[in-house]
């Protein structure tokens, strides 16, 4: 995309913006790719949270790999298409390095962590008793009930346990999420397709998922259009757009240092699964606001029971799939938990997006990538191993 205009080989498909090589700009630059709302950080500047440095050199410690064979921090991040990593310990920043032309402003696609982000701000709705956890998700959009969501509750949609069927098959186009990518405008109908049933919008989806594969709570299955259930049940109890309650909720009182954006198709519905861009900083201010029990600058941001919910609550349910990401691992309020055994938490998000937020390392670890993959689980366990590689030797 550089020239003006860009070369016609070197332009952005609307189809393909987020595949290779594609992807290593389109994730920088989602404001020139899609439509999107800001988040707003806030202008009181006694709101800011500043993070001090202490800045160490991490770059040549070194890790055996999925494979095998032995390889340093730097290779690793080289080798796995990093744009940006940046890690807190002890609340400083210890390391920030930027790639692929990322700069300390610049807002990066976070995919999934959006769905981290979206339940954190849902949480202070729950802690002010606005929508209850345990209440079924009809109370709040009756429209729902001729879908196979009747019956199942807003935790069952934060835990990913309802019973729709909704098939997450990245690299298939006319799978579910293929089609949730062109009802939230994220890709224009595929042209080999008959799209003329398609939906029109996310909203439109949903009141057609009329099929259950599974009872309600019995099962685990990673399914992206939940969050966007969550995020209408956001949007209808407070009569507010999604960006609007991320920043209000989160993203000002947080202190975050920079605007985000989230993604909105053409009736200025967010993608709440995975549309919004942020910095790295503000990714590990969302990060450290978590590990510090939802507390910035003496004020309760995220009730505490909430973050101590996704650390200790009722883990067990959990997929085949999911687990050769995390062998012992499990998934509470739109975050997978490393170990159940353990405290640590993680937001992630396809193409290589994660952040870290672990009390054994006290320490938050934020990478965004432009992976040339959907999912790599090799790759997202080299990362895994890289943290506790890092958060082992700064706690010598």
């Amino acid at each position: 995309m550089q020239g003006s205009p860009p070369a016609l080989e070197h332009r952005v498909p609307a189809i393909d913006w987020d595949r290779p090589p594609w992807n290593r700009w389109t994730f920088q630059n989602m404001s020139q790719v899609l439509r999107t709302a800001p988040i707003r950080r806030s202008r009181t500047p006694q709101v800011s949270n500043p993070l001090p440095c202490a800045l160490q050199n991490i770059e040549q410690l070194s890790f055996r790999c999925d494979n095998g064979t032995n390889t340093t921090i730097s290779k690793f991040l080289d080798d796995t298409y990093t744009d940006g990593l940046l890690i807190i310990h002890n609340d400083h920043i210890i390391f920030e390095q930027y790639f692929n032309g990322m700069q300390p402003h610049s807002l990066h696609l976070g995919q999934s962590v959006s769905k981290s982000i979206v339940a954190t701000a849902a949480s202070v709705l729950f802690d002010r008793d606005i929508i209850k956890v345990n209440a079924p998700v009809t109370d709040y959009l009756p429209e729902l009930s001729s879908t196979a969501w009747q019956g199942a509750t807003v935790q069952q949609v934060l835990d990913m346990t309802t019973g729709v069927r909704y098939d997450e098959t990245y690299d298939h186009r006319d799978s579910d999420i293929g089609k949730t990518d062109v009802a939230c405008g994220w890709k224009p109908p595929p042209e080999d397709l008959d799209t003329s049933n398609w939906p029109g919008c996310v909203w439109e989806q949903l009141l057609s998922l009329t099929h259950s594969e599974a009872p309600h709570g019995s099962r685990f299955l990673y399914r992206s259009i939940e969050t966007e259930v969550l995020g209408f049940i956001m949007e209808r109890v407070t009569g507010k757009r999604l960006p609007q309650i991320l920043s209000e909720y989160l993203w000002a009182p947080m202190g975050a240092e920079e605007d985000a954006n989230m993604t909105v198709d053409a009736l200025g519905c967010s993608t709440a699964s995975g549309g919004i861009s942020a910095s790295l900083r503000d990714y590990a201010r969302f990060g450290k606001l978590l590990l510090d029990n939802g507390i910035v600058n003496g004020q309760q941001v995220v009730p505490a029971w909430w973050i101590e919910d996704i650390r200790d609550g009722p883990h067990g349910l959990f997929s085949h799939e999911a687990k050769e990401i995390f062998s012992n691992g499990c998934y509470r309020n739109q975050f997978w938990i490393e170990d159940k055994t353990k405290t640590t938490h993680v937001c992630l998000g396809v193409f290589g997006q994660a952040v870290y937020i672990s009390q054994e390392y006290n320490m938050v670890a934020v990478k965004l990538s432009t992976w040339p993959e959907f999912l790599n689980r090799v790759s997202h366990r080299d990362t895994m191993q890289a943290f506790h590689t890092i958060g082992r030797a700064i706690n010598r």
